[in-house]
C-alpha cells in the first residue's frame, strides 16, 4: 500500500485528491492548521459516518510556517508521494498580506523540499504550481517554456516555488515536479473566488435570498477546467518514470462575463438587473489573458479534459441551488420542531 502525504487536503483540490487516492489504494495522510473552528466540511463527505471514519485516512496537525512540523510528520509518516497544494492561494488577499503569501506559498515550499532532502527518503513531490505565473507574458496559449511574468504576490510566490523545486530536482536528484494548473473549478471551490462567488449568488437570488452581486473586472479572460479531472493529472505526473514540468489546462479561455452570464442564463435570469461593478474587487495589477496548451500532457500522461466551460459552470449552479435548498430545507424543519415543542 503506497502512502501520500497532501498539505492543503482540506482545500478543494486536496479534498477531491483524497478521494481518488483513496479510491486507488493508498493509504493517505493530510496536513490541517489548528483553528478555534471545523475546517474539514470538503473531506467529512469521503466518510459515510463521521464515527466510522476510514483507517487509512489520517489527519495531522502542521503548518507550511513551521519547519519543524513538516520534518517530523514526513519522517513519522515515510510517505511515497507527495502532494504539496497548501498556500495561501487567494490572488486578490496577497495583495492585502504579501509577505505572510511569501512565507507559506514560497518558504513553504522550500521548507517542504528540505524536510525531504534531510529525512533521506526516496519520497516524490509535487508542487502545485499556477497559471498565473504568467501574468502578462505575450506568449498565446502559454505552456511549458513560456516566460514567467507574475503581477501578483501571489504569483511572484508561485515562482520562487516553482524554481526552487526545479533546483532540487536538479540539485539533489529529488523526483520533483510542477503542475502548473489554470484555472480549475468545482462545487468545492472557496465561496471568495469569484466562480463560485457567482454561482452561489445566483443560488440564492434565485430563492430571492439576495438582491445584488457585485464583482470587478468582468474582461479577464481564463481557462476555466475542472477540479476532479485536474487532480487526475496531479497523480499521472507523479506516476512516471522521470519527473518533470506540466501545464494542466482546457485550451480554451473564457471572460468572467461569459462564466456570470451563463450562471445566469441556466436558471433563467438577467444577469443584468442584479450585477454591480465594485473597484474594491479590482487587482492593483490585472492578469487579462490566460489560455494553456496541455499538448505535453496529453502526449506523455494521457491526460485530456472533459467537462467543458458551459458543463461546468451549469453543474456548480446546479450544486450551490441544491446546498442552498438542503440548508434552507434543514431550517424549515428545525422551526417546525421548535414549533411542536411549543
Amino acid at each position: 500500500m503506497k502512502k501520500a502525504l497532501i498539505t492543503g487536503i482540506t482545500g478543494q483540490d486536496g479534498s477531491y485528491l483524497a478521494e481518488l487516492l483513496l479510491s486507488k489504494g493508498y493509504e493517505v495522510h493530510g496536513t490541517k492548521r489548528r483553528s478555534s473552528s471545523f475546517n474539514t466540511g470538503r473531506i467529512d463527505s469521503i466518510f459515510a459516518d463521521p464515527h466510522d471514519r476510514d483507517a487509512r485516512l489520517s489527519l495531522h496537525f502542521a503548518d507550511l510556517a513551521d519547519s519543524n512540523s513538516l520534518a517530523k510528520l514526513i519522517r513519522q509518516i515515510g510517505p511515497d508521494e507527495i502532494y504539496h497544494l497548501g498556500a495561501q492561494s487567494h490572488v486578490r488577499v496577497s495583495f492585502d498580506i504579501p509577505e505572510y503569501t511569501g512565507d507559506v506559498t514560497a518558504l513553504g515550499t522550500v521548507r517542504m523540499l528540505e524536510a525531504i532532502r534531510e529525512s533521506g527518503l526516496n519520497t516524490r513531490f509535487y508542487n502545485a504550481g499556477s497559471s498565473e505565473m504568467f501574468g502578462n507574458t505575450t506568449d498565446v496559449p502559454q505552456r511549458e517554456t513560456t516566460r514567467f511574468c507574475p503581477r501578483s504576490p501571489y504569483a511572484c510566490a508561485k515562482v520562487y516555488g516553482y524554481w526552487m523545486t526545479v533546483n532540487y530536482r536538479d540539485g539533489y536528484g529529488l523526483f520533483a515536479c510542477n503542475g502548473i494548473l489554470f484555472n480549475h473549478e468545482s462545487p468545492r471551490r472557496g465561496e471568495t473566488f469569484v466562480s463560485r462567488k457567482i454561482t452561489r449568488a445566483v443560488a440564492r437570488i434565485l430563492r430571492k435570498l439576495q438582491d445584488k452581486l457585485y464583482l470587478g473586472n468582468l474582461d479577464a479572460r481564463r481557462d476555466w477546467g475542472y477540479a476532479p479531472e485536474y487532480v487526475e493529472a496531479m497523480w499521472r505526473m507523479m506516476q512516471q518514470p522521470e519527473a518533470g514540468d506540466y501545464v494542466i489546462a482546457t485550451g480554451e479561455t473564457h471572460t468572467v462575463r461569459e462564466f456570470m452570464e451563463c450562471a445566469f442564463e441556466h436558471v433563467g435570469l438577467d444577469w443584468r438587473s442584479y450585477v454591480e461593478i465594485d473597484a474594491r474587487y479590482f487587482r492593483p495589477t490585472e492578469v487579462d489573458l490566460l489560455v494553456g496548451d496541455a499538448g505535453n500532457a496529453r502526449q506523455k500522461l494521457g491526460w485530456e479534459p472533459s467537462v467543458r466551460f458551459h458543463d461546468l459552470v451549469q453543474l456548480m449552479v446546479d450544486a450551490d441551488i441544491k446546498i442552498l435548498d438542503d440548508q434552507l430545507s434543514g431550517k424549515w424543519q428545525r422551526n417546525m420542531a421548535e414549533h411542536a415543542r411549543e
